[in-house]
């Protein structure tokens, strides 16, 4: 019988801590997969990660979970840019770790310029590491592009230096060489991919600076400069809406190359972090019910939240992604950024008690887009339950 069902992972806490893949892991995937190792149900892999490329990521977690992993079963943080169709011809300023400027190109962007390049073409504007400051004076640079957006893929090694420069782009409209008398204002479009403030890697302590502490040093070094919000184009990656439309495009794709015929009504999210994997899972939901009665999507205070107009738009037109999902239900689970020491209630308000808004600024806090659906130990037991509520084994 053809599922009806699919399965949204989020991966650092749920199926890896670090290097380390997860026991219950192993344990879940060989539920879910054939005699010949062939999944039964479609399946995407949801991470904020987004300082490598998608292949790499698929190869990854091929040897981790010991099946064979596509790229177009992966998202990235980054991975909805290839909608943003609007900005690939311009050129923009890429920030991140990693293969950031093959990851531009790869998402559609042509004109790509990187930090170390701008640092490189104006070495005068990075004042951070004192060895490095120039000793003479540099020729100005005259034929370098300029920038009309930037794209944060994700922190930094620098913070300093990127941040810096970042906002000398935005002040300078594009044109850190020349001097303006006035800041623009609205500036640049920014579109930020991961705005997760923590994650959970090996260490003891209990989570890691993520994009979303890099994001918030920005937006209040451009308030503290300017005295003007940063704004940004869009926000893309968990828990945005648009990440969560275009894990439902992949996965019916899937359905499709498969040949099952039934279609996919109800999708499972596994996640670690109630900011992001429930909250995105939660929001995606009321998007479902509220798209189905042609209503204003819950949870949002401003449009970004949902990435641009375009780029949902272009989802829309996708014949195979009509809006026929029914719903999107969130696990959490408690190997990761969420913890819990005592047994798992039965009642997930008895578990999740958020009481510190770690989301990003732009998302309302509502505290029932972080209460999971349900709560579970393990992903092998979020793979069970979501089978026992499918009848299906």
């Amino acid at each position: 019988q053809p599922p009806a069902f699919g399965f949204l992972f989020d991966i650092d806490g749920v199926l890896v801590r670090g290097s380390q893949v997860i026991p219950a892991a192993r344990d879940a995937f060989r539920a879910l997969s054939d005699a010949r190792g062939r999944l039964r149900v479609p399946v995407v892999f949801l991470t904020n990660a987004g300082n490598c490329l998608r292949k790499a990521k698929a190869e990854e977690l091929s040897q981790a979970l010991g099946l064979q992993v596509s790229p177009e079963q992966v998202i990235l943080s980054h991975s909805p840019l290839r909608l943003f169709s609007q900005f690939h011809q311009k050129c923009v300023l890429v920030a991140g770790q990693g293969p950031v400027e093959e990851n531009a190109l790869n998402l559609g962007f042509k004109h790509v310029v990187t930090i170390e390049a701008l640092r490189k073409a104006f070495p005068l504007l990075d004042m951070v590491d004192q060895s490095q400051r120039p000793k003479e004076l540099p020729p100005p640079t005259t034929d370098f592009p300029t920038i009309e957006g930037v794209i944060l893929f994700g922190e930094p090694v620098r913070w300093e230096t990127s941040l810096q420069l970042i906002i000398d782009v935005l002040l300078s409209n594009g044109n850190p060489g020349a001097e303006l008398e006035d800041i623009p204002y609205p500036h640049l479009p920014v579109l930020a991919c991961n705005m997760d403030l923590l994650w959970m890697a090996e260490a003891k302590m209990p989570s890691r600076f993520g994009h979303g502490t890099f994001l918030l040093c920005l937006e209040n070094i451009y308030k503290k400069v300017t005295g003007r919000e940063l704004k940004y184009e869009a926000l893309i990656g968990k828990p945005s809406t648009v990440t969560y439309r275009y894990a439902e495009y992949l996965i019916k794709q899937q359905a499709e190359k498969q040949g099952w015929k039934s279609p996919i009504r109800r999708l499972y999210a596994i996640g670690d972090n109630p900011m992001s994997d429930i909250y995105g899972a939660n929001l995606y939901n009321s998007y479902l019910k509220s798209a189905h009665q042609n209503q204003v999507q819950a949870g949002v205070k401003r449009s970004p939240l949902a990435g641009s107009p375009q780029s949902e738009e272009q989802l829309e037109q996708r014949k195979d992604c009509n809006i026929s999902m029914e719903s999107c239900e969130s696990i959490l689970v408690c190997t990761g950024v969420y913890r819990h020491s005592a047994d798992i209630p039965n009642n997930p308000e008895e578990c999740v008690t958020e009481t510190v808004f770690h989301g990003h600024r732009d998302f309302c806090f509502d505290p029932s887009l972080v209460e999971a659906s349900y709560v579970v130990q393990d992903v092998n037991d979020a793979v069970q339950l979501a089978f026992k509520k499918e009848n299906w084994n």
